[in-house]
């Protein structure tokens, strides 16, 4: 079956899974595979091509069932017979097709790495972990789920020697930079933007001209408002690495907002030029095409999310799109829609902006009053309720009391204190709460009090 596996190879080198497959069901069911150490290693090497195919195909957990097998075949074969011609797995996952005289090449920890993936890909980011603790994807989905960093010590602790981060000799720094990296992880997940914030920037020190943490500490300052530090480390990362595309459009955004145009039109033309079908080249062109045309940029907006529908800037793009249109019934759909994947800071302020556009006043307290439980180290969320609060005349002192709270977590904060003059030169006429949410605000009055 040697030619069979070898015209498998090239079926996947070409992006043929399907057929690959296909063929994979021929080769790992055969009859005339033979028990001994060259037979048990080409059946090995068979798995493991199956798997390919089928982790090709999406078919994530059959492709696992496929690694598992080659894993518990190989244990079959004699440790020193299999490693004499051991070499390893290609990148593309795929172990050099033997010859008549050469056992199976297999890589253990490849194919461990593989099944890290599948997992990874099923959303079993725990299992995943557990094979390969540098899977970053299940990291950051564990850290937004809330798991603590002694949780994941834990969790890191049942990784088998061969696959955990080195932690002797010169390798122990390498220990602790990965430590503070999952400590960081663990504070964005649980919107401690600060303190994620600070943990970045002294890996900066470690790993001064790190493409990601540059981009990860230019995105969480893009949430947080601080716009002019996050251009500087957009800007620093596409020197670095003038073909990067990750959070551009979070770049595109904050461009967008400054007004300065010049350098959004040169962003979205070089994405252009790198990859027009990524979503963030979409979402790109709606912050470029909103000053001119909204609906028009709309449509780059919905594109977005048709490309990825978990992409997250493209629901806020989306659904700030619809309040200037002046349809905020659909923004609050968009905004939700971007918590179901991961709620930050500009949902929770969307939603609210959206509420109170359409006189929903109290969903708005209740998104405002949800943000500051969840990220109660953000001085924004404080100010997000007592804007709420500013709305209605009855409900100005609590407004006054949540923008000092906000000015004494983040002193110097311009939009909690601008918000704070303002309640001095509000209209004596705004309007009174209604009962009815005069009556939920008493019932939560003690929550608020508890929050602040």
């Amino acid at each position: 079956m040697e030619a069979t596996r070898e015209s498998m190879a090239a079926l996947l080198d070409a992006g043929l899974f399907g057929s690959a497959q296909t063929l994979g069901c021929f080769l790992v069911s055969s009859a005339g595979v033979s028990s001994n150490e060259a037979g048990m290693s080409m059946k090995v090497e068979s798995l493991v091509l199956h798997g390919d195919a089928l982790y090709g195909e999406r078919e994530f957990r059959r492709a696992l069932s496929a690694y598992k097998q080659a894993m518990l075949c190989s244990r079959s074969i004699p440790k020193q017979a299999a490693s004499n011609t051991r070499s390893s797995v290609s990148t593309t996952g795929r172990s050099p097709s033997p010859n008549s005289s050469n056992l199976l090449s297999f890589n253990e920890n490849e194919v461990k790495f593989k099944i890290a993936l599948c997992h990874s890909a099923l959303c079993e980011h725990r299992e995943a972990l557990i094979e390969c603790p540098y899977v970053f994807e299940a990291i950051t989905a564990l850290a937004e789920m809330g798991l603590s960093s002694k949780e994941f010590s834990l969790l890191f602790s049942q990784v088998p020697n061969r696959g955990k981060p080195p932690a002797s000799g010169d390798s122990a720094d390498a220990q602790r930079w990965w430590n503070r990296y999952v400590e960081a992880q663990c504070c964005i997940g649980t919107h401690d933007y600060r303190g994620g914030l600070d943990i970045y920037l002294e890996l900066t020190q470690r790993f001064p001209n790190n493409v990601h943490i540059l981009l990860e500490i230019a995105k969480v300052e893009a949430i947080i408002g601080r716009y002019d530090e996050a251009i500087m480390n957009f800007e620093k990362a596409r020197l670095i690495d003038p073909n990067i595309m990750t959070y551009m459009d979070e770049y595109a955004i904050i461009l967008k907002t400054k007004s300065d145009y010049t350098k959004l039109n040169k962003l979205v033309h070089d994405m252009l030029q790198i990859d027009p079908a990524r979503p963030e080249t979409c979402v790109a062109l709606a912050a470029m095409w909103q000053r001119k045309d909204e609906k028009k940029a709309l449509t780059y907006a919905e594109k977005s999310l048709r490309v990825d529908d978990r992409h997250i800037t493209g629901y806020i793009m989306k659904g700030n799109l619809h309040l200037s249109l002046n349809r905020p019934d659909l923004a609050v759909t968009d905004f939700r829609g971007a918590q179901e994947v991961r709620p930050d800071l500009r949902s929770y302020q969307g939603l609210v902006r959206a509420y109170l556009a359409l006189s929903k006043c109290k969903e708005a307290l209740y998104t405002a009053r949800e943000a500051m439980k969840v990220m109660h180290q953000s001085a924004k969320a404080l100010k997000l309720v007592g804007d709420v609060h500013a709305i209605s005349s009855s409900g100005r002192e609590k407004a006054r009391k949540f923008y000092e709270a906000a000015i004494r977590l983040e002193p110097g904060f311009l939009g909690a204190a601008l918000a704070l003059a303002d309640l001095h030169g509000v209209d004596p006429d705004a309007p009174e709460e209604d009962e009815e949410n005069e009556a939920d605000d008493i019932d939560a009055d003690q929550d608020d009090a508890e929050l602040l």
